[in-house]
């Protein structure tokens, strides 16, 4: 007779290994939980009855239209018995948050709408469009025809709907439809199957996890900690609704048994010391594609190699959702990671409540420099298709910033601000970027090209896919910390904003001191003429705005102080946009990522040196303080002052005694594709690490760890702190999963 442990093994669990722990929730995880649940609801996680009544009924409204409008469209296409139009059927179907049950109030609804063979795509965005005009509870309807995934976007009934439609090679559409039947897919174009997508990966979600109550609470937990993090968005660069599902999916998957006051712990143990670029997967990749769709397998996609934070959706065609991330974003919710599993850790000691978890993110405290990109338009339905435009394609300017060999990190903020004076510039928002610059000794930051390059492939491709009108416009201007007051109110600019203990562990007051600058405030703004409309933005022109604001320069300490010159005005059109300051990122520069087995060496010894880390810290900060990046920002973007990398090979110098210890990552993209394997098909024994290596410090902040990684492969996990009684658990979890993810990979 089993045992009733040895029977729980036995029990089959989804995903590619099995669980780490089938332990269950305690007591004391059971009152966890609870004030975890109570600590949610003041940030609206959870609608009423009533409000999930009236969602319900605007489905139901809308899915009474779809039938309708394809009735009509049978009667015109086809000759066909009144008796046979009535079958043709249609439906419409929920994906996305929604159908995972995580949504929050005011959250919009992803739907898909199912129709049979005879209707066109084509009649979806027309015929269908012009029936939801004729609704009195339909407001703000825009068509996204050129979309990557095409959508319809409205507001019915007070409700946010984003619409995608696909027809099924199928004369009808039975009322038992499942979509989750790869069969359905053949002879399907790839914008239908795309489309089908997204209701077959959240239906596989649902079903790749053990327990949906636990999975849900421990979603909406980490869903509103991304949001307040800063780093919810996947147009932007960092992690979408759908990713951050997955990887709650896949620690229930390891956790079966948790609390959810556990498993929100677990998730950032397990993701803090992940083995990026090791894909996070729900279940095994399909060893043969029948259909012929592209998947993601970087055996055969030599593109799929370089994803920087592979997260693979479980429904055929597999695919990475988070495709859009780069060394910027990465870096950042890596910190955010480390800092959340901190923060979790002593709340599960009692030491702090679970509101700590969700204080907002200190971004407008975090950095000295800001790009400010500001979209306008003179109409509503203008504004509202121009500022979804401008929002997916800032990713674009951030990597342009992130190619310049200067700046080390460039943080752009989710969230689309209104200005000041929302009365008079109602049709307005603005992003903001921050930049941290690594140190060199006086340099002049050209950020001309990266600037202009992006403003051009704005508008070009606004023409292409014919979404440019005239009085679209974008502003791209360089604000400095202590000017932001002028974009933002203040209640924004001090939200996190840190008390004097925790600003002296910040980053920037660890790598950008508190030195006064003489700055040039600079306002760029292009704007294409007809002439350069008609002809696919050939010639554009430019007008530049400059107001200077001079300030005193506090004397200095010390005279050989680092200074760097930043130039972020926009020039007149460029022959080559792309041509200044475009270092190759570490995307082609590629290291054989360190197994996490590696680290449970470090992590083991954490305890012993910390003596040694807080001594090498208290050092660092001494030494940043003294060399302190000085930016003097002005609209002089004179050739001789650009010093573009492509004709500079000198690199910045690591100071401090672990100047010999540091690995060298700057190396050319050539020399280092040389030495390079695919991470994910990487089977090669990780070297053993040298005693005398540097070993990232727990306690150094985000920027200064920069220094010592560029390539976007670089395993930086951080040992942090863990008491004796701890560490057997942490090295067999991370252990573990290490060796089952490497192992069962395909």
């Amino acid at each position: 007779m089993l045992e009733p442990k040895e029977k729980e093994k036995e029990k089959q669990y989804p995903g590619i290994t099995s669980p780490i722990s089938f332990e269950g929730p305690k007591s004391s995880d059971q009152e966890l939980s609870h004030k975890l649940e109570l600590a949610l609801r003041p940030y609206g996680v959870f609608e009423t009855e009533e409000e999930l009544n009236h969602r319900m009924e605007v489905l139901s409204k809308i899915n009474n239209l779809v039938r309708e409008w394809i009735k009509d469209v049978s009667r015109q296409k086809n000759n066909i018995p009144e008796n046979r139009i009535a079958t043709f059927g249609g439906k419409v179907f929920t994906f996305g948050s929604y159908r995972l049950g995580v949504h929050t109030k005011g959250a919009d609804i992803d739907t898909l709408c199912i129709a049979p063979r005879h209707i066109e795509r084509s009649d979806f965005f027309t015929s269908f469009g012009e029936l939801l005009k004729q609704q009195s509870e339909v407001k703000e309807l825009r068509a996204v025809e050129e979309a990557y995934v095409p959508v319809l976007k409205m507001v019915f009934d007070g409700i946010e709907l984003d619409m995608l439609f696909s027809r099924l090679a199928l004369p009808q559409i039975p009322d038992d439809v499942n979509l989750c039947d790869e069969s359905l897919l053949k002879n399907l174009h790839q914008k239908c199957v795309r489309s089908l997508n997204g209701c077959r990966v959240t239906d596989e979600i649902l079903h790749l996890v053990p327990n949906k109550e636990a999975f849900r609470m421990t979603l909406r937990a980490i869903k509103l900690w991304a949001k307040k993090r800063c780093i919810y968005s996947n147009s932007l660069g960092f992690l979408g609704g759908v990713s951050w599902a997955m990887l709650v999916a896949r620690v229930c998957q390891l956790y079966p048994n948790a609390a959810p006051a556990v498993l929100v712990q677990k998730f950032f143990l397990v993701f803090s010391k992940w083995s990026w670029p090791q894909p996070v997967l729900l279940k095994h990749l399909e060893p043969e594609n029948k259909l012929g769709f592209t998947v993601w397998d970087p055996r055969v996609n030599h593109a799929d190699r370089y994803h920087l934070m592979p997260i693979i959706t479980p429904a055929y065609p597999q695919q990475n959702s988070t495709f859009n991330v780069t060394l910027s974003t990465k870096t950042i919710m890596m910190d955010e990671f480390k800092e959340g599993l901190e923060v979790v850790s002593r709340i599960l000691e009692n030491k702090e409540d679970w509101s700590k978890l969700f204080e907002p993110a200190p971004f407008f405290q975090k950095y000295r420099h800001y790009i400010v990109v500001i979209a306008r338009a003179e109409t509503d339905m203008h504004y509202l298709e121009w500022h979804g435009y401008i929002e997916s394609k800032i990713r674009l300017l951030v990597g342009n910033l992130e190619r310049n060999r200067y700046i080390k990190i460039a943080h752009v903020n989710p969230e689309a601000f209104k200005p000041l004076n929302e009365s008079e510039d109602k049709y307005m928002c603005q992003w903001f970027i921050g930049l941290d610059f690594n140190k060199f000794e006086t340099i002049n930051v050209d950020l001309t090209h990266d600037i202009q390059g992006f403003i051009d492939i704005v508008y070009k491709q606004a023409v292409q896919i014919k979404l440019y009108k005239e009085d679209m416009t974008i502003d791209i201007k360089h604000v400095k910390r202590k000017q932001l007051d002028q974009y933002l109110p203040k209640d924004v600019l001090n939200r996190g904003k840190l008390n004097k203990d925790r600003r002296k562990t910040s980053s920037e007051g660890k790598c950008q001191g508190n030195t006064s600058l003489n700055t040039s405030s600079t306002s760029s703004t292009t704007t294409p003429t007809k002439t350069a409309v008609n002809g696919g933005l050939s010639n554009c022109r430019t007008e530049t705005e400059v107001t200077r604001q001079n300030t005193s320069i506090d004397s200095l300490e010390d005279s050989s102080q680092d200074m760097v010159d930043l130039d972020c005005s926009t020039a007149s059109n460029l022959a080559n946009s792309s041509g200044a300051c475009s270092l190759p990122n570490g995307a082609g520069a590629i290291k054989e990522t360190n197994k996490l087995s590696d680290q449970c060496n470090s992590i083991s010894g954490a305890s012993d040196d910390s003596n040694a880390v807080e001594n090498e810290t208290s050092e660092s900060e001494a030494k940043d303080s003294q060399s302190t990046p000085d930016l003097n920002c002005s609209l002089n973007s004179s050739r001789k002052r650009i010093r573009s990398p492509q004709h500079n090979d000198s690199t910045s110098k690591t100071t401090g005694e672990d100047e010999d210890n540091v690995p060298d990552l700057n190396s050319s993209p050539n020399n280092a594709m040389k030495r390079s394997q695919s991470p994910v098909l990487n089977d090669s024994s990780p070297k053993q690490t040298k005693e005398n290596e540097s070993v990232p410090d727990s306690n150094c902040s985000p920027n200064s760890s920069r220094k010592r990684s560029r390539s976007p492969l670089h395993n930086d996990l951080t040992p942090k702190k863990i008491k004796e009684s701890e560490v057997s658990n942490v090295l067999f979890d991370i252990f573990y999963i290490s060796q089952q993810s490497s192992r069962t990979l395909y």
